[in-house]
């Protein structure tokens, strides 16, 4: 479990003292979602930022919140903390202080900064081939393909040729042969298609290469464990008790977003076999979006107990918001990577049309860069977002963490509404 956060200056708006607060207020029913007559705001948030704490609650009344929790490290410190909600309406089971949450993509943020870790002490070169650390991989047409291609989404390797059962998925060794054998889809280095799932696992396996131990337990002995925080790739059963199960994004009705969608996830896309592994990540089914996508696979304990670094971490909001903070800035004597890191992996190395996404992405190692669709602060910002509206960033030149994660899914390519409303919050207050 996470360390205490420090104690906070109180919300302005709030008579709490010694930074702790409450706050309830109304909630929008809507048919389809939980229905409670009051949801209330708990956490810590410093003097000057409370349009933050205004912002997350807002997004309860305004887009159907049901469950989330926000963090901001500045210059270092936490200045905001805060949760709310339902973790599992279904039993009545309230977000709390330590309810953990599964975040998608946003987990690709995660990875990248293991591996930069491994940059800065010299251990991994991003021009370097993949091969030269994972001498399997280095057959079929990927014999020059580089480590930044990869992390960059321009390898080739955003879905598999074999179709491999979720068993298998989850045992890892198959994945790991399948990308060995894999040709691939089109010439490295021409082109940015998402490599929603692959991404993890190739990352993940050059960690291992370089270092002996798998992500996650890099991901534990040299990320959260120092730092003091929840963040897992492959959870502890002992843990499972704490996560909020995710709540499928409910229908698409606005016909361009619908035609947006059938774009990205119709029969046979590249979008549907990279984002479900030809469909074995959400029980084989085609996507139809009349209907919610069932969420069953991604809140099975075989999910969360397994090694997918590009898809399934599972977290607390203020993890993720302490980990960018020590990237950017001393966090209690942690400072992950130093400065020239951070300029390196944030730099833009593709962007374009994504083959996978089929939307405009721009790319830095392993990291997504802002644009005007998926808001980050500015255009130096450096992180990840999530499908269904989690983010979590680190920016340099204001030394700050952000950490959001949510529950009820939302249904966008690109962005969320309740992600852009807390970046503009915070934006406010810088």
């Amino acid at each position: 479990m996470s360390n205490p956060p420090a104690k906070f200056k109180s919300h302005p708006r709030t008579s709490a003292t010694a930074g702790a607060f409450t706050m309830p207020f109304a909630r929008l029913h809507r048919p389809g979602y939980w229905e409670g007559p009051m949801t209330e705001i708990h956490g810590e948030v410093a003097e000057g930022f409370g349009p933050i704490a205004d912002a997350f609650a807002n997004n309860f009344e305004e887009f159907d919140e049901v469950g989330a929790a926000f963090c901001l490290y500045l210059g270092g410190a936490p200045v905001v903390d805060i949760w709310g909600g339902m973790a599992d309406p279904a039993v009545g089971r309230p977000w709390e202080r330590d309810t953990l949450q599964l975040h998608f993509s946003t987990t690709k943020g995660v990875a990248a900064i293991c591996a930069a870790i491994l940059y800065e002490r010299g251990q991994l070169d991003y021009d370097a081939t993949v091969a030269s650390y994972w001498s399997e991989f280095g057959q079929r047409g990927k014999e020059s393909v580089t480590v930044a291609q990869c992390m960059s989404h321009q390898a080739g390797l955003a879905a598999l040729d074999a179709v491999l059962s979720l068993d298998e998925i989850c045992d890892l060794e198959p994945v790991l042969r399948a990308l060995e054998d894999q040709e691939p889809l089109w010439e490295p280095g021409t082109a940015n298609g998402y490599h929603a799932i692959t991404y993890g696992w190739i990352v993940g396996e050059i960690v291992k290469r370089i270092d002996g131990r798998p992500i996650g337990r890099f991901l534990a002995d040299e990320v959260a464990g120092p730092l003091g925080v929840d963040s897992f790739i492959g959870l502890p059963e002992s843990e499972e008790h704490r996560v909020a199960p995710i709540i499928a994004a409910p229908m698409i009705t606005d016909a361009a977003t619908l035609e947006l969608i059938m774009a990205l996830m119709g029969p046979g896309s590249l979008g549907y076999r990279a984002l479900t592994m030809d469909g074995a990540m959400f029980s084989g089914a085609e996507y139809d979006p009349s209907t919610p996508l069932r969420m069953d696979t991604f809140n099975s304990r075989q999910i969360h107990a397994a090694e997918i670094p590009g898809a399934a971490g599972i977290s607390e909001a203020r993890a993720l918001a302490r980990m960018y903070g020590a990237c950017v800035a001393e966090v209690d004597g942690i400072r992950l990577v130093n400065d020239d890191t951070v300029r390196k992996v944030r730099s833009e190395y593709s962007r374009g049309p994504d083959k996978t996404l089929v939307v405009e992405c721009a790319w830095g190692m392993g990291f997504m860069r802002h644009l005007e669709t998926s808001p980050m602060l500015n255009g130096e910002s450096f992180g990840h977002s999530g499908a269904g509206g989690s983010l979590a960033f680190g920016d340099l030149d204001h030394q700050v963490g952000f950490g959001y994660v949510m529950n009820q899914m939302g249904n966008g390519v690109a962005g969320d509404p309740r992600a852009n409303a807390l970046v503009e919050a915070v934006r406010s207050c810088l």
